[in-house]
């Protein structure tokens, strides 16, 4: 069986009810350590191998490169050409799973399973 990443993530596209195909996503350890990892959304929206299957405890941050998503979809990114969400991990090992509800105009998250 294959090693789940510590963080995992996938994108939905909420303007047209379909995954969110082809984001670049930047894992990185907050307040300027680097990036840990990189991926990109599969045919299903998601990046199941982002790094490593632990992480320390540590503040992180995933980093969503939509404007040119949008702009591939015909939308303009003049509101936001990247989502970053900066979440806390406490060591423990826990799977985190951070999905993105993405719009041409809003987006949300929420802790996922």
């Amino acid at each position: 069986m294959s090693q789940v990443s510590a963080v995992t993530t996938h994108v939905l596209d909420t303007a047209k009810g379909i995954p969110a195909v082809g984001i670049a996503v930047r894992l990185e350890r907050a307040g300027g350590a680097g990036e840990i990892a990189r991926g990109r959304t599969d045919q299903d929206g998601r990046v199941r191998d982002l790094g490593p299957a632990k992480l320390p405890e540590g503040t992180y941050r995933l980093v969503f490169e939509t404007g040119a998503y949008l702009a591939g979809q015909g939308q303009r990114a003049i509101f936001f050409p990247e989502v970053a969400i900066t979440f806390a991990l406490d060591g423990a090992g826990a799977h985190c799973h951070v999905p993105l509800l993405l719009s041409p105009f809003a987006y949300s998250t929420y802790r996922g399973s």
